[in-house]
Order: C-alpha cells, then sequence, then structure tokens
C-alpha cells in the first residue's frame, strides 16, 4: 500500500510535469490600488485620515484576536502575529513570513504555536521553524475499521504536546531546494479519560501491544528534504505549484523512544482563472505520510489536521482518523464577492481521507470524504491576510464551524 500511495504522489507530479517548466516564480507585484480590507473600513468609521499606501513596505506586521469555534476544541479566545517581509529585492525573492499565535479555549486547552518559512536573499536559503506548546485534547475513535462505527464510539484524550522543528534548504536553481532538519516531539501526562479497570482504549492496547509507555513517549527524528516552489505568495498564492517530500529517521542516537522511518510527500497547485480577476482561482492539496518501517507512537500516527497548520480535514475533528499510512487531498475554489474592493471573497470545497489499519494493512479502502463552504474578509490587503470563517460537513453527523488566519493550503 506504501507503493500505491507513493505512485499515486508520482502521478500527480508527471501529470503537471509540462506545466511546472512553464511556471516561474510570480514575485512581480499585483495592482491592489483599488482594494479595500478591512482595517480600512475601520479607518473610515473612525474617519481617521488616509495614510501612504502600505502595500509597497517591505514588512507588515498583522495582529488579529482570535475569537473563533473549532469543533476539535471548543470555542477559542487569543491573538495572532503575523508578520511578512522580505530579505532581499522583491524581484528575485519570495516573501518571507512568521507567526505567533497564543489562545485557551473552552475545553480547556492551551495552545502557543511559533511558525516561520524564511527566504534570504534570491531565495538562496529557504528556513523553515514549527515550535508548539499545547495542552492538547482529541476526541479519539480508534483505528481502521473501528473508526468507521456509526453511531461514533468516542475515546477522549488529554495530554501536553512539545515540539521544535528546524528545516533549512540550499536553493539547487530552477526553484528547487535540497536539505534537512531535526524535530523534537514530545506528548507526556496522557491521560485516557474512559481508561479504568474495566474498560481499555485504543490508545492503550496500540501502546501496550507496541512496547510504548502510554503515558508518555518522545518521537525524534533526523529529516532529509527535497522542494520544489514556484508559489508566488505564501499567504495566499493566485498561481504557482509546492512540492516536498522528505524521510524523516526517527532515532533512539537522539532520544526517540523507538526506531522509525517515514515517508512524507506533499503537492499543491493553485491555478488562477482569469488575468482580470486573478483571485478566481483552482487550488489542490495532497499530502500523504507512509511508515517505511519500525514503531510509531499512538499519538504520533498521522491524522485528520496533522499537517503544519493543522488546517486539513474540516468537517471532522483533530485526530478522527489515523493511521500508520495516511493520504489526504483536497479540491478548493475560491472566488471573489467584492469584484473592486476585493474585502469579501468565497471558498467552496472537498476532501477527501485515507488511513490504514494497526497492522498498516487497508490505505484506500477506506475514504472519509467531506464538503463545505466559507467566507473571506481581506484584513490586510499588503499581505494577503484573510480571516477565515467555514463550515463543512463530514460522515458519521460530523460538522462545525472552522476559524482561522489566512488560507487553508
Amino acid at each position: 500500500m506504501k507503493i500505491r500511495g507513493f505512485l499515486v504522489f508520482i502521478l500527480l507530479l508527471l501529470t503537471l510535469f509540462v506545466n511546472a517548466q512553464e511556471e516561474k516564480p510570480a514575485n512581480n507585484p499585483i495592482d491592489t490600488s483599488k482594494e479595500k480590507d478591512l482595517m480600512d473600513v475601520i479607518k473610515g468609521v473612525l474617519n481617521s485620515k488616509p495614510k501612504n499606501d502600505t502595500t509597497k513596505k517591505t514588512s507588515t506586521v498583522t495582529v488579529l484576536p482570535a475569537i473563533g469555534y473549532n469543533p476539535s476544541i471548543g470555542f477559542l479566545l487569543g491573538i495572532n502575529f503575523l508578520r511578512s517581509f522580505r530579505k532581499g529585492d522583491p524581484a528575485t525573492t519570495s516573501l518571507s513570513v512568521a507567526q505567533l499565535d497564543v489562545s485557551v479555549t473552552s475545553k480547556k486547552l492551551l495552545i502557543a504555536r511559533f511558525r516561520t518559512n524564511i527566504f534570504t536573499a534570491d531565495n538562496k536559503w529557504n528556513f523553515q521553524g514549527n515550535w508548539q506548546y499545547m495542552r492538547n485534547y482529541v476526541n479519539d475513535f480508534g483505528l481502521g475499521d473501528e473508526a468507521q462505527k456509526n453511531p461514533p464510539v468516542n475515546y477522549p484524550i488529554r495530554f501536553n504536546y512539545f515540539r521544535f522543528t528546524e528545516k533549512a534548504f540550499r536553493s539547487l536553481g530552477n526553484n528547487f531546494y535540497a536539505g534537512g532538519g531535526l524535530s523534537i516531539d514530545l506528548r507526556n501526562d496522557i491521560q485516557d479519560e474512559k481508561l479504568d479497570s474495566v474498560t481499555t482504549t485504543p490508545h492503550y492496547r496500540y501502546s501496550t501491544a507496541n512496547g510504548f509507555n502510554p503515558n508518555t513517549y518522545f518521537v525524534n527524528g533526523l529529516i532529509a528534504n527535497i522542494q520544489y516552489n514556484t508559489k508566488e505568495h505564501p499567504n495566499r498564492p493566485y498561481k504557482g505549484m509546492y512540492i516536498e517530500a522528505n524521510i524523516r529517521y526517527n532515532t533512539k542516537l537522539i532520544g526517540s523512544t523507538e526506531e522509525a522511518g517515514q515517508l512524507y510527500t506533499e503537492f499543491r497547485k493553485y491555478w488562477s482563472l482569469s488575468e482580470r480577476n486573478p483571485e478566481h482561482v483552482l487550488a489542490f492539496w495532497y499530502w500523504g505520510s507512509y511508515l517505511l518501517w519500525g514503531k510509531l507512537p499512538y499519538l504520533e500516527l498521522p491524522s485528520t489536521s496533522y499537517d503544519t497548520y493543522n488546517r486539513s480535514g474540516r468537517g471532522y475533528t483533530l485526530g478522527r482518523f489515523r493511521g500508520p499510512d495516511f493520504v489526504y487531498w483536497e479540491t478548493e475554489y475560491r472566488f471573489p464577492i467584492s469584484q473592486v474592493s476585493k474585502l469579501f471573497s468565497g471558498v467552496v470545497f472537498t476532501n477527501f481521507q485515507s488511513y490504514s489499519d494497526a497492522s498498516n494493512n487497508g490505505l484506500f479502502k477506506r475514504i472519509e470524504p467531506a464538503v463545505g463552504a466559507g467566507l473571506r474578509i481581506l484584513f490586510t490587503k499588503a499581505s494577503r491576510t484573510n480571516i477565515c470563517l467555514d463550515y463543512a460537513r463530514g460522515k458519521y453527523g460530523s460538522s462545525g464551524f472552522f476559524f482561522a488566519l489566512n488560507e487553508a493550503f
């Protein structure tokens, strides 16, 4: 099944290879003189004097209160800081972004994340960082066929999650990069809320069967990456492509609880459907994670919304489906609502997930779909930062509202 999943990834690359050869990074600025963002509206209400156009600034900082709801975490209150900047000539250097968010939720979660994607002058180097601390909560529904029970059987789990990931890529020319990195992941104080002397849980059964302490485990790995990137903007691309493949080796030499090897693949493609209104975009997203050897602890198994920004799988809760092998596909159509000001826009989307069972069999046997739609409010036009309000519905009675900053992918 690993081979089949990897062949899907290769087929995507071959299908669009000719198109990729014709693409070049589009760093040319788009005319935003007629656009109006939320900050312009607020200034108008307050009768503030207009300032000079900020779209040509080399650095912008967005501060956004985080007030929303997600079925995985409940009601959320916090703050987001997003900085966009360039480290070189805009004609040859991609936009860099750094995002810090801190929030608390009605389900007693504490979330603190700092994520970066930085390009040096002329895109010679690309540095990607992901630091997180979360007092996390997941509704677990088991592995394989157990996750398809209807009505679902829920096993809530609370735990501390620490992540430190840093990757560095060196330009090889023609938008290709290669590099490596390190990831340290710790989960401890794991509380299986339904586990007692009578009831066992999928997490406990899997952990004891595979030799993991069900209360704590490290997953520390070395990463080797290759990447191809022609996205013309990191926050809200209108066109371009992003491809990444990496092998992660979790090793006891740097403190991992068990040895394991994983292949991770990701593909994103954006087509602008109109030259006059480039905001009409058809976007595709695939990511897959495949266990090559060894063992992974239960909460490290790839699952719903386990991508870097926890945006996959709208329509389901965090960790709703999981398995040693996991594949995800999403298609989204983005369109402007405010044709001139660009203040409001919308999206419609569908996504699919597939996962193997505890024995790592059955990938593509189970397909879990979801559909949804959403509203976008342009918060700052200088960085194309959107406030995203989505509603999505999946199977097994699963649905929910999702609030976030910037596009899902």
